[in-house]
C-alpha cells in the first residue's frame, strides 16, 4: 500500500479508537448532573452514593480518552504536513478555543468532582459536576466546528499558492457557524448522550439479572431511560437536518449515501441493498419511491443531483458510504424502539419483569458505539476525495518526506499500544462493575423506595 492509504488507515484507526471514550464521558456526565441534582433536591443519600459510583466510571473513560487523543495532533504534523499548513490558521483558533473554554473548564473542576465529596459543600460539588459536563460538551463543540469547516468551509480566504497555500480566517463567527456545524454538532452530542446512557442501562440491567444492587440498578435505568428516549428522538430530528444540509452543501456525498447515479426527481429512498458501482445499480435493494426527494425538500419533485454530474475522480466510494449510512439509520431506529419499549413497560409497572428486554439492555451498549463509528465513516469517506471540501484533496495533504515503511511501523506500534490500553480499560471497567456501588441499597431513603 502507498503512503496515502497507509496514512489514512493510521489516522482512521487512531481516531476511531479514541472516539470510543469521549461519547461515553459526555453521556455519563449529563446523567451525573441529573443524579446529583436529585440528591440536592431530595437530600436522599442514596442518590449521592449512586452518583459516586458512576463518577468512578466517568473518570476511567475520561482518563483513557485523554491518553488516546494526544496522538492525533502529532499525526497532523508527521503524516499530513501540507494539510496542517493549509488549515493551521483555522484549526489553531478552534483548538485554542477548545483548550481555553473546554479543556481547562473540564479538567479544572474534575479533581473536585472525583475527590471533593468531603472537601466542599454539596452545592459546590454539584456546580463542579455541572462544569465538567459543560466542559465535555464544549470540547465537542470546537472539535466538531473544526471538522465541519473541512466539510463546508466558510469565513476565510486562501493566501499563497501551491504547497504554500493556506486558509486564513476573515470572519471567525462565520467559520464557527459554517453551513454544517450546528446540525452536525447537535447530531454528535445526541449520539454521545446515547453512548453514555446506554452504558448505564447495560450495567444496571446486568445487576438486575444477577439480582445485585437492585434498588441502585432500577433507579439508574429509569434515569438513563428518560435520557435515551429524548436523545434517540432528537437524534432522528438532527439526522434528518444533517441529511438536508448534505443535499445542499455536499450533493456528491448524498448521492453516495443513497446510490443516486443520475439527476432525478421523485428519487427513491433505499431501505437496504448492495451497490454495483460499475453497472450503476443497487442489487437486492428495497426502496420507497419518491421518499428521498420528499425528505430533503418536502416535495417529491425535488431534484436530487446524481454522481454522474461529477467527474469520476471527484466521486466518493459509493458502496461503503451507502452501507455505513443505512446501518447507522437502522441502528438509530433500533435505539428509538428500545427506549420506547423501556418507557412503555416502565409506565405499565412491569419493566423489571421483562428478562428478554433486560438482556437486550445489557448488549445495547454496543449499538450507539457502532452507530457513532459508522456515522463518522459516512461523513469522512463521503467527502472523499477532498480533505477540505472543494479546496484541497486528500492526496495533496500528505507530508512529502514520509515513507510507507515508516507509516507501517508506527501503525503497528499504535495498534499494539491501543490494544493494551483497551484491554486495561475493559479490565478496570469490569473490576468496577463487579465490585459495584458501596452498599447503596442498604441506605434508608428519606422519600421512600421507588416503585418497580
Amino acid at each position: 500500500m502507498d503512503v496515502e492509504i497507509l496514512s489514512r488507515i493510521q489516522f482512521a484507526f487512531t481516531i476511531a479508537f479514541h472516539y470510543i471514550y469521549p461519547p461515553l464521558s459526555i453521556g455519563i456526565a449529563i446523567i451525573l448532573v441529573i443524579m446529583e441534582g436529585m440528591y440536592l433536591k431530595t437530600k436522599d443519600k442514596f442518590y449521592e452514593n449512586m452518583t459516586k459510583f458512576w463518577v468512578k466510571v466517568f473518570a476511567l473513560t475520561f482518563a483513557v480518552g485523554v491518553a488516546t487523543g494526544i496522538v492525533m495532533e502529532f499525526e497532523f504534523g508527521t503524516n499530513w504536513a501540507t494539510y496542517s499548513r493549509f488549515v493551521g490558521d483555522v484549526f489553531g483558533s478552534a483548538l485554542a478555543a477548545e483548550g481555553i473554554f473546554a479543556f481547562f473548564l473540564e479538567s479544572g473542576f474534575l479533581a473536585v468532582l472525583v475527590f471533593g465529596w468531603d472537601k466542599v459543600g454539596p452545592k459546590m460539588h454539584f456546580f463542579s459536576t455541572l462544569m465538567v459536563s459543560l466542559g465535555s460538551m464544549f470540547s465537542a463543540v470546537w472539535i466538531v466546528v473544526a471538522n465541519s469547516w473541512q466539510q463546508t468551509p466558510a469565513g476565510f480566504h486562501v493566501i499563497g499558492e501551491g504547497i504554500n497555500a493556506r486558509a486564513e480566517i476573515t470572519d471567525f463567527w462565520a467559520m464557527v457557524f459554517n453551513p454544517s456545524s450546528v446540525n452536525r454538532l447537535s447530531h454528535v452530542i445526541s449520539g454521545c448522550w446515547l453512548a453514555g446512557a446506554f452504558l448505564i442501562i447495560s450495567v444496571s440491567a446486568y445487576y438486575i439479572l444477577k439480582d445485585r444492587h437492585i434498588r441502585f440498578a432500577k433507579s439508574s435505568i429509569k434515569i438513563a431511560l428518560v435520557v435515551v428516549m429524548i436523545a434517540s428522538l432528537f437524534q432522528l430530528f438532527t439526522g434528518h437536518r444533517s441529511a438536508v444540509g448534505v443535499s445542499k452543501n455536499q450533493p456528491a456525498k448524498l448521492a453516495a449515501m443513497e446510490a443516486v447515479f443520475d439527476d432525478q426527481t421523485n428519487a427513491q429512498l433505499y431501505l437496504f441493498g448492495w451497490v454495483d458501482s460499475e453497472n450503476q445499480k443497487v442489487n437486492f435493494g428495497v426502496a420507497v419511491p419518491g421518499m428521498l426527494s420528499y425528505l430533503i425538500g418536502f416535495d417529491t419533485n425535488t431534484k436530487v443531483t446524481g454522481l454522474n454530474s461529477f467527474k469520476e475522480e471527484d466521486r466518493p466510494p459509493v458502496n461503503i458510504v451507502f452501507q455505513a449510512y443505512h446501518l447507522m439509520v437502522a441502528i438509530g431506529f433500533a435505539l428509538i424502539a428500545i427506549s420506547l419499549l423501556g418507557i412503555f413497560f416502565w409506565w405499565r409497572g412491569i419493566l423489571f419483569k421483562q428478562k428478554w428486554l433486560l438482556w437486550i439492555f445489557v448488549f445495547s451498549v454496543l449499538l450507539p458505539q457502532i452507530a457513532n463509528q459508522i456515522g463518522w465513516i459516512t461523513a469522512e469517506v463521503g467527502r472523499q476525495p477532498w480533505i477540505v471540501y472543494g479546496l484541497l484533496k486528500t492526496s495533496e495533504g500528505l507530508s512529502k518526506a514520509v515513507e510507507a515503511g515508516q507509516v507501517w511501523f508506527s501503525l503497528i506500534l499504535f495498534m499494539l499500544i491501543y490494544l493494551g490500553l483497551f484491554i486495561l480499560f475493559i479490565y478496570l471497567l469490569n473490576e468496577k462493575i463487579q465490585h459495584g456501588p458501596e452498599d447503596v441499597d442498604s441506605i434508608p431513603s428519606e422519600i421512600g423506595h421507588p416503585k418497580a
